[in-house]
């Protein structure tokens, strides 16, 4: 902080304090909500009040406020610099030969220290906290295993394919399985059973009433049996793939799982993309509802920062409202998730620029 001046530093903290303060307000409001909603789960299934407070709240917290951070960062930014040109300060200021760019340093320098902060929680602290709040909620709240995973058809290697008619992933067990080595356009291999069992102990796949068909250069050799343990390579969770389970991966192990599940032929893996994607673009947002909060806030209007305040959440609602969309025509059609991720950022960051290009200096 040496290098910048009182002003600066005046402006820096207005900043930081009006959004942590912001921030804390709403995560009491946010537990005391969620509280409200859960509390005849928590009576019924008698969850012990420690299990409450530091086996959920202390991780659901990590979660929500990382969620909403950008825009309390808008929210703040718009707060105190509309305050400022309310009280003339900013005019004063520009008046008094700083340069409206100039003014920005600071601005840009907290933003910088909360992007950084977004930007470590979104790709690690959040995945490992949500993996506990999510552990807790499936054990206490709901049930992630209630339907039943239909008609799965995977590549799990090079050459190697399975089918499942219905998987059921609260038992682990499967029916009407099919495993095919198919190389060069040629069946070489097929093995067909009524039922497979998950053995976690061994590692191993329990295969029941199976009937097995080889095909070698010498001729079909056909194999049949009524149990047999064997070593697969794909797991329950290939076959049953939870959404939610992006969440509780940290980003290099969301990556791994990405490149996994592209190479066993899975088809829509936008929903882990867009997520590894919007893990850095939220970052990134801070500098741009940063940049359009000061733009709209700078200028002192009749009716303080109330009008500000109704301008920016607005704004800040067409930009959520116009990245779900683009978030759909990636899971849906055929957009890519990197671009329906980064593609709000543009549009809006160019408006920040033309913002602060109109902005009165």
């Amino acid at each position: 902080m040496i290098f910048f001046n009182t002003l600066d530093r005046y402006i820096i903290r207005s900043f930081l304090v009006t959004f942590f303060f912001a921030l804390l307000m709403f995560s009491m409001i946010a537990v005391v909500i969620d509280l409200t909603e859960k509390m005849d789960d928590f009576l019924e299934k008698e969850v012990p009040f420690n299990q409450i407070v530091f086996g959920y709240y202390l991780n659901f917290l990590p979660y929500i406020d990382a969620l909403l951070t950008p825009l309390f960062i808008f929210i703040s930014v718009i707060f105190f610099t509309s305050r400022m040109a309310y009280r003339s300060e900013i005019v004063a200021m520009l008046a008094g030969g700083i340069n409206f760019y100039r003014l920005l340093v600071p601005y840009f320098f907290s933003a910088a220290i909360l992007s950084a902060m977004l930007l470590y929680a979104n790709h690690y602290l959040v995945p490992d906290t949500n993996k506990k709040r999510l552990a807790f909620e499936y054990t206490y709240i709901v049930n992630p295993f209630k339907k039943l995973a239909r008609h799965t058809y995977l590549q799990i290697e090079k050459d190697k394919y399975i089918y499942v008619e219905n998987f059921h992933p609260k038992d682990n067990v499967g029916y009407k399985f099919s495993y095919e080595v198919i190389r060069e356009g040629q069946l070489e291999y097929k093995l067909r059973a009524d039922k497979i069992e998950w053995r976690e102990a061994e590692n191993k796949w329990r295969i029941k009433n199976y009937f097995s068909r080889h095909f070698l250069d010498s001729g079909e050799k056909i194999a049949s049996g009524v149990v047999m343990d064997t070593f697969l390579n794909f797991l329950p969770d290939d076959i049953y793939q939870r959404v939610s389970i992006k969440e509780e991966m940290n980003t290099p192990i969301l990556k791994q799982h990405v490149s996994t599940l592209r190479q066993r032929g899975v088809e829509n893996i936008a929903y882990y993309e867009i997520e590894l994607h919007r893990r850095t673009a939220d970052a990134f947002t801070v500098f741009i509802l940063t940049l359009i909060g000061v733009a709209l806030s700078s200028r002192k209007v009749r009716g303080g920062s109330g009008l500000h305040l109704a301008l920016g959440v607005g704004l800040s609602a067409s930009f959520i409202i116009f990245g779900r969309f683009s978030t759909t025509f990636a899971t849906n059609g055929n957009l890519s998730p990197f671009i329906s991720v980064w593609i709000p950022n543009l549009i809006y960051g160019a408006l920040a620029v033309w913002l602060v290009i109109r902005a009165p200096k």
